[in-house]
């Protein structure tokens, strides 16, 4: 039976960018998926905001043309709200070639990736699937997801509060429209948060999202409602794909680590309980992730751990966690229109700007807290 240093339970963003971290400090890593392709499963729309463009070098070829202008809308549809930036705020991603170039970025420092592979469960440190032998693993980092078994597994916290998403995609003629991104707050198609679209001259996003609870007639029949007549919505110009899942609005996870593991991406909760974005979060917590994990199988410390701390964060937005609630409050369509109303006067537009525009949707992640040699690798 083999043994690795580090087990990656997920080979998404998150957990690709964790393996990659760790295997560039020398450590021996393997990442597991239950997806046969990377091109499968994909669950997120892929939009990546300005901050996380400024930070991450992401391949430029892999990502849409900038997107300036959000326009806010009431349930009325009528006399919607522009926002416009001087600077791209929102890039939409091929998340297929992203995953892929993860992927192979994981490879080359290292990991071995293999896919198709089902992660059972695990106990103290032996790690069962189905589709390949088990393994013995000093350290687990589970980034699977939103339901994660991997938490479970390791005694750790596990996502209880949640929307459900669901949207299409398809290519739009070129030159036929002008970059934007319509966010329509209607509780009656996406309670407790919003319907959208963003074009961004090449393709099309049309999704809705909101908590289950309150979409009494399914998700699917509200989004195929809301897309029929969605503002800015582009006729398709080439095949139409769908996606959905869940989405953690609880914010970051308290109990994040322990000897035998962690958590990163959707498995941690690291998505803005206010915008639902998690492309950023998860980036910047698999920096942290990377180097707890590698300075903790370094040193044996379980302090190194307690430095992975979900209290820490969720301290840190606090004003996220109270918007979300009030968010979440708005379940009749006369409320959203007076809350449009209200976004409209300067104070108003000034906040939309903010959580928009703003660089504070998630907050920053400081690995070298975690690692003070993290641009060392760990021998």
């Amino acid at each position: 039976m083999q043994t690795v240093d580090v087990l990656v339970v997920g080979a998404g963003l998150a957990g690709l960018r964790t393996a990659r971290l760790l295997a560039r400090r020398e450590l021996n890593v393997m990442v597991v998926d239950r997806r046969k392709s990377l091109s499968t499963g994909i669950r997120t729309t892929g939009i990546f905001v300005r901050r996380t463009l400024d930070d991450f070098d992401l391949p430029d070829h892999l990502l849409g043309p900038g997107v300036r202008d959000v326009l806010l809308y009431p349930p009325s549809r009528r006399a919607p709200i522009r926002l416009t930036s001087d600077r791209d705020e929102y890039r939409v991603a091929d998340m297929a070639a992203v995953y892929e170039h993860a992927h192979r970025a994981a490879e080359s420092a290292g990991a071995r990736v293999f896919l198709g592979v089902r992660y059972v469960d695990a106990s103290r440190g032996f790690v069962r699937f189905a589709g390949a032998e088990p393994v013995t693993a000093r350290f687990i980092i589970g980034a699977d997801g939103a339901r994660s078994r991997v938490a479970r597994d390791l005694g750790l916290d596990v996502n209880r509060r949640f929307l459900v998403g669901a949207e299409i995609i398809h290519p739009v003629a070129s030159g036929t429209t002008i970059p934007a991104f319509h966010c329509v707050l209607d509780p009656r198609v996406a309670p407790g948060y919003l319907g959208w679209v963003i074009d961004d001259g090449r393709h099309a996003h049309v999704g809705v999202a909101g908590y289950p609870d309150a979409m009494r007639t399914g998700i699917r029949h509200l989004l195929e409602a809301f897309a029929a007549d969605a503002p800015g919505r582009a006729a398709p110009a080439g095949p139409v794909e769908r996606r959905g899942g869940p989405i953690p609005v609880g914010g970051v996870l308290r109990r994040l680590a322990c000897p035998a593991g962690l958590l990163v991406g959707d498995a941690a909760g690291a998505v803005s309980p206010l915008t639902a974005g998690g492309l950023d979060p998860c980036l910047r917590m698999s920096e942290m992730a990377a180097a707890v994990a590698a300075g903790y199988l370094r040193t044996g410390d379980p302090r190194v751990l307690s430095r992975y701390d979900g209290d820490a964060l969720r301290a840190r937005f606090r004003g996220r966690l109270l918007l979300r609630r009030v968010f979440a409050g708005i379940r009749s369509a006369a409320a959203a229109e007076a809350a449009v109303t209200v976004l409209r006067g300067r104070a108003g537009r000034a906040l939309a700007a903010r959580i928009l525009f703003g660089d504070g949707s998630f907050p920053d992640v400081n690995s070298r807290l975690a690692d003070p040699v993290i641009d060392h690798p760990c021998r």
